[in-house]
């Protein structure tokens, strides 16, 4: 092949390898997301569950563009979770640390042992208690939305100590707007559900 012609035929190649969609379209490309930066979590102690249920973040959706965070949770014994639920948007991946978590997923019931992992995509209803006499504690993994600012707010905010008392028109209507923007849903059973279960496995 002679230069010319090799000139031209790579030329031809290099302008069709940058037309993406977007340069057809006349859009302009998306600006790369800032890279990810290393960052170390120095170990911390077990969390305590103080008697009820507490959270700790490890990693947050800011430190990862957005893409991942996690929490540490830490569950008393014969504690339910929250009323079975749904999230639009967020798909949740648990691993246990310690104990065995009892997970609600649609109308199944399965328990996840210490080592254990458990996924729970998107639009699928569910909730989780400890149902042992024994502490829980998992690492809770959120994908693709900052949910560990849905749990911060309302296991740091929306307390008693800073005025909001469980069923004050106040902290009811924090969480309403919670629910909306995070996309969680309560289905219209979902607290008579939570009765059951917390009688049927002797909670509170």
């Amino acid at each position: 092949m002679e230069r010319r012609e090799f000139m031209i035929k790579s030329g031809m190649l290099a302008a069709f390898a940058a037309m993406s969609p977007n340069a057809i379209s006349g859009k302009q490309p998306a600006a790369p997301a800032d890279p990810l930066q290393p960052v170390l979590l120095p170990a911390l102690p077990p969390l305590e569950n103080n008697g009820g249920m507490a959270i700790r973040t490890w990693v947050r959706s800011s430190m990862t563009n957005g893409l991942y965070s996690s929490v540490e949770c830490a569950v008393a014994p014969k504690m339910m979770g929250p009323p079975p639920h749904y999230h639009k948007e967020l798909d949740e991946l648990m691993l246990v640390l310690e104990g065995t978590g009892s997970i609600l997923v649609g109308d199944d019931v399965v328990e996840v042992q210490a080592g254990g992992w458990h996924l729970r995509p998107r639009l699928i209803k569910h909730t989780f208690w400890n149902a042992s006499d024994k502490p829980l504690r998992f690492v809770d993994m959120y994908f693709n939305q900052p949910f560990e600012e849905y749990l911060e707010k309302i296991f740091h905010e929306l307390t008693v100590e800073k005025g909001f008392p469980d069923g004050s028109e106040a902290k009811n209507r924090e969480l309403a707007a919670l629910n909306e923007k995070f996309g969680v849903v309560f289905p219209p059973s979902a607290f008579d559900e939570r009765g059951e279960i917390v009688k049927r496995y002797g909670l509170k």
